[in-house]
């Protein structure tokens, strides 16, 4: 007998797509919201055509999704903005996360959560930290007049946010569950072996693919050329227990970097464009341009589309994990987990402006800043995996993930609605550089 459940989740995912971005054009209300909505609604409508499977494959389906928004996401990063805004985001990404998830551990000694160890706080607060691009951008993208050094931030907070919340998760928090001790120096050391071989993969893996584009001529390869970079170099840094998500921002970004170092300096008339032929010596193959602006545009816009349906693949699965019960259970500790994690947010990043206004390598933010970089702060898909890539014997199991559900679908409401509101109520021109 044949089953169609595939064809029925490829109709409704498509569908969602279309009428939520209808309905957000002619409502002016995120899209992120309608697509929690709408797949939660779907979910319950039609439990039996599809939750079963969906729930079966749940973990497969986010990982398979995961590279390709981090991809997307990367892209959007130009060199000329990393070289700017590097310090910014730095801290952002990885000083700023690295001290929250110290401080909301540091709450154990309150007894918040009285069952969980020092261990597990620090796990529980990683996967917490974990911020989501595609909620923020969203609804960031329906308004003008943001600060181009804010969406610069905020792009580059979210990835490397990411990375740095999974290296702390899974190379400290979890074996701090598992082993119930681990000392400072071993979470130094452990996490700064992670972070610089994790870099040194994503640098090779980017470069070479770099040097692989030079070959390329047609736009359709030059964007599956991205797409396999991603998954290869995610792969590879998961084989070797490194953190694929670092490796493969990394990888991306460098090879993004150096395309438009290549496009900057083709536009000069340094470079050039031509064919390619391993006749060729080797300084005129790299004297080649890796691809064209047009092309560039072309590979954006892709994965733009790709990401897109894999972030309504995520949402529709995040749909499918909403237990009620659950969340009236441990209501409690979800409100608990919510405001300390906000608050936290928002004073690491007062401190970031209270350190721009002070130093030449960190620029100042503002208050307007500050507070759209604090209530970008919305979780998603990578603390949904995370918590559901812990360990089935662990008791408390069902704390984390009732605890992270909660905390997304409260992070994306009431974020996205204070931004929403924000700025559709308080129009401030055009775009700034």
């Amino acid at each position: 007998m044949h089953t169609f459940t595939p064809q029925i989740i490829l109709i409704t995912l498509l569908s969602l797509v279309v009428l939520t971005n209808a309905l957000s054009r002619v409502s002016r209300i995120p899209s992120v919201f309608l697509l929690l909505i709408t797949s939660y609604g779907v979910s319950v409508a039609f439990p039996n055509e599809i939750t079963e499977d969906l729930r079966r494959y749940f973990d497969t389906m986010i990982i398979f999704c995961i590279p390709i928004i981090f991809m997307g996401d990367a892209l959007h990063l130009k060199f000329e903005d990393l070289r700017r805004y590097g310090m910014d985001i730095f801290y952002l990404a990885v000083v700023s996360v690295a001290i929250s998830i110290a401080v909301g551990a540091s709450l154990h000694h309150f007894d918040i959560f009285p069952e969980l160890g020092l261990g597990a706080y620090v796990a529980l607060f990683a996967i917490n930290m974990a911020t989501d691009a595609v909620s923020v951008q969203s609804i960031l993208s329906r308004f003008e007049g943001i600060e181009h050094k804010i969406k610069v931030l905020i792009e580059g907070e979210s990835l490397g946010n990411d990375a740095t919340a999974v290296i702390a998760y899974f190379f400290v928090g979890i074996p701090w569950m598992m082993n119930g001790t681990m000392s400072a120096g071993e979470v130094f050391a452990v996490s700064l072996k992670v972070f610089i071989l994790s870099i040194a993969i994503g640098l090779t893996v980017g470069y070479l693919f770099y040097l692989w584009m030079k070959i390329l001529e047609e736009k359709r390869n030059e964007f599956f050329s991205f797409v396999i970079e991603a998954y290869s170099v995610y792969l590879i840094a998961e084989h070797f227990h490194l953190s694929g998500i670092l490796s493969l921002i990394t990888a991306i970004v460098s090879t993004k970097a150096l395309i438009d170092i290549d496009l900057k300096r083709s536009a000069e008339g340094i470079y050039r464009e031509g064919r390619f032929s391993f006749g060729l010596r080797r300084s005129k193959f790299l004297d080649i341009s890796a691809t064209t602006e047009e092309r560039m545009e072309y590979i954006y816009e892709m994965a733009k589309e790709f990401g897109y349906i894999a972030a309504v693949i995520i949402f529709f699965m995040l749909a499918e994990v909403v237990d009620p019960h659950l969340l009236i259970k441990y209501w409690r500790e979800i409100v608990i987990m919510f405001l300390a994690t906000t608050v936290i947010r928002a004073l690491s990043m007062a401190k970031f402006a209270f350190i721009g206004d002070r130093t030449e390598a960190i620029k100042p933010v503002g208050k307007e800043g500050w507070f759209i970089l604090t209530f970008s702060g919305m979780k998603g898909a990578l603390s949904i995996i995370l918590v559901h890539m812990l360990p089935q014997e662990l008791p408390y199991r069902e704390l984390f993930e009732a605890v992270t559900v909660g905390t997304v679908i409260l992070s994306i409401f009431v974020y996205g609605s204070v931004l929403w509101f924000y700025f559709a109520f308080r129009p401030i021109g055009t775009d700034r550089v």
